[in-house]
């Protein structure tokens, strides 16, 4: 497995609230996560720097002859949750802070997403692109009951709230997804920053063309900021071809 990590302030914030990295233990399993701070809150670069430490912590230790890896997940979202709530509480100017919060685990060629938030995760392959996770938003809320169109989602003025966050809950239950990579295929995490900017049409064009990983996801975060660069624009791209890194 290839990957390359990027995150950018973007065109228009000046803190950066997103964290995002790759971890990989010396048995082969894989660790990305994601997470994008809230940046209507205070302090939500602290929230998100909080979830991907303590995620790199557990991730040391797990033990995955003792625990199953969608158990180990909860529990670590769970205890997360609690570890940004709790600093919430005690910490002056950290107030109502929260994360979204993306983890996937890679064992080979399968693995398991656990998601909470809108930050999202799209496989493509060859044959096209399709989103992986679902956004807690109050969007897909209303989409859901019917009240509006997934196309009038795009431009709602509510778009960006969110129904579900780590660190703002009692407690926390993450969706999980089942993944394998398929031949010539790609795995792409990412902040809204990046998925409110790009077509899938375009995320796909761009994954495909004939250049390494680097400079692919290099192009994804360059097109987010010419398209406004609003947020901050952090990806993961996983990729399990033969391209040169």
């Amino acid at each position: 497995m290839k990957f390359d990590v990027k995150t950018d302030v973007g065109m228009k914030r000046i803190v950066n609230e997103d964290r995002v990295d790759v971890f990989v233990r010396p048995d082969g399993r894989v660790l990305a996560v994601i997470a994008d701070g809230m940046g209507g809150h205070k302090a939500g670069d602290v929230a998100s720097e909080i979830a991907i430490t303590e995620f790199e912590k557990y991730f040391a230790a797990y033990n995955p002859s003792i625990v199953k890896a969608k158990d180990w997940l909860t529990y670590t979202f769970q205890s997360i949750n609690q570890t940004i709530a709790k600093h919430s509480a005690i910490t002056p100017g950290c107030e109502g802070m929260g994360t979204t919060l993306i983890a996937g685990l890679f064992e080979g060629y399968r693995g398991i997403i656990a998601h909470v938030g809108d930050s999202r995760v799209y496989q493509a392959t060859p044959n096209g692109i399709r989103q992986i996770t679902r956004d807690h938003s109050f969007v897909n809320v209303l989409i859901d009951s019917g009240e509006i169109t997934e196309e009038q989602a795009k431009t709602h003025p509510k778009k960006n709230v969110l129904m579900k966050a780590v660190g703002t809950e009692i407690s926390i239950q993450p969706d999980f997804y089942e993944v394998k990579f398929q031949p010539n295929s790609y795995f792409l995490f990412c902040t809204d920053g990046l998925s409110n900017k790009l077509s899938e049409l375009f995320i796909h064009t761009t994954l495909y063309a004939d250049q390494t990983i680097q400079e692919k996801s290099t192009v994804l975060v360059d097109e987010a900021n010419l398209t406004g660069g609003e947020d901050n624009i952090s990806l993961i791209l996983l990729s399990n071809n033969d391209e040169e890194v």
